[in-house]
């Protein structure tokens, strides 16, 4: 396998062509149609030959190590694909050590970057601390191959430090992970926005927080961090339950949403994804008042009409994702309530799938892990099978 790549001293990056670049996406390339084939090799449904074959077409040029990279693309995501593959193959084991080792430098790059931009009081970004591209991505990496490492420990003071010290602008006082840029190109938050999901927001940081506290990597004021989170989205929650997707610098001083209903209902976006988080929380804590509450809304929402106007089959914004979480919710719930939604979730799953096309002939936007068929086909062998997927791949979710 070709070294990972690293950034020169002056900060350029190199150069990859577009075909590199999609080969190292987890998101929407290669690496999450590599993983689809390496889980089914591991349930027997695959073979391995099929799935070494895809892992070369992944590894075969240079890996972006650069600062841009995370666990949805580049080194993160190729030394997770690695890793899935690590315990049948010695060879893999060595490539995902190596690479490894590059994504440790990465951490620690992305760090002092991160704490340079605290130090100047700016406001962060996705990219610095989001699943997809961010720190909270690359922690939830390191918690699954390196829970003992000091950088997991030092992204998880990071988060901490974000989730505990708000900034000030203008005399109001604004959450740490607030940013100054909009959620979508097409979707202006003038003042910017706090961001309420598990792919770029407070459920996500809340997810992983808990994740590592039930893993038994707990730094100080992990728990008083967990706190604030559970208490923002107490305040948060409108009825139904449901709550924003985002708030705007006028919502918080308000201290309300300009909306009377909820937005997506996804794993992304929305209650789905927001209770698997303080489900999640309330199992860090013991608390169980709220990991009741948190499945009474994810079971309201799984019972929803609502439901029935998501067409799209993916993970990120689709029934795979929704399936995914609702599973892994039900495998951790008190009651039997959630399971008994998995049956109905799974067949909507299996009618919704081939509007991707078949594997050979799907179109373009049908690649990859968040909104392509290998997501969604992954999220299929869970149902068939009804059993956690043996990769784990859904760890990159923030689900598990």
């Amino acid at each position: 396998m070709t070294p990972a790549t690293t950034p020169r001293p002056e900060g350029g990056e190199v150069t990859l062509t577009l075909d590199e670049v999609a080969g190292q996406s987890l998101a929407r390339g290669a690496v999450g149609d590599a993983l689809l084939h390496v889980e089914r090799a591991w349930t027997g449904s695959g073979s391995w030959t099929t799935a070494q074959g895809h892992i070369r077409r992944v590894v075969a040029g240079p890996v972006d190590a650069a600062d841009h990279a995370g666990l949805y693309y580049g080194a993160p995501a190729v030394a997770f694909l690695l890793h899935a593959a690590a315990d049948r193959h010695p060879r893999y084991r060595a490539a995902s050590q190596t690479m490894d080792e590059h994504v440790l430098r990465l951490t620690r790059r992305r760090l002092a970057t991160a704490a340079t931009r605290i130090d100047h009081g700016e406001p962060a970004a996705f990219a610095e601390y989001d699943l997809f591209y961010g720190l909270t991505g690359i922690g939830a990496l390191l918690l699954r191959h390196h829970p003992g490492s000091d950088e997991l420990a030092a992204i998880l003071r990071y988060v901490i430090t974000l989730v505990t010290q708000p900034r000030h602008e203008d005399g109001i006082e604004l959450p740490g992970w607030w940013v100054a840029h909009d959620p979508d190109e097409i979707l202006p938050t003038p003042g910017g926005h706090a961001n309420f999901g598990m792919a770029h927001g407070a459920a996500g940081l809340l997810a992983f927080l808990s994740l590592a506290t039930r893993h038994g990597r707990v730094v100080d004021g992990q728990r008083d961090a967990i706190a604030v989170l559970t208490a923002w989205f107490d305040r948060w929650r409108q009825d139904g339950p449901w709550w924003p997707q985002w708030i705007t610098r006028e919502e918080l001083s308000a201290g309300r949403p300009d909306h009377a209903h909820p937005g997506r209902t996804a794993w992304c976006y929305g209650t789905v994804g927001i209770a698997r988080a303080q489900q999640l929380a309330a199992l860090a804590t013991d608390d169980v008042h709220r990991q009741d509450a948190a499945e009474d809304a994810l079971a309201a929402t799984l019972a929803d009409p609502q439901l029935d106007r998501i067409t799209e089959p993916g993970l990120c914004h689709g029934i795979a994702g929704i399936y995914q979480t609702a599973y892994r919710a039900a495998l951790d719930a008190r009651s039997p309530a959630l399971a008994r939604r998995l049956p109905a979730l799974a067949d909507r799953l299996a009618e919704r799938t081939p509007s991707l096309g078949d594997e050979d002939g799907a179109p373009a936007n049908a690649s990859g892990l968040l909104t392509g068929r290998a997501g969604a086909d992954l999220a299929l062998e869970t149902a068939r099978r009804s059993t956690p997927p043996h990769t784990g791949w859904d760890a990159c979710l923030l689900i598990t």
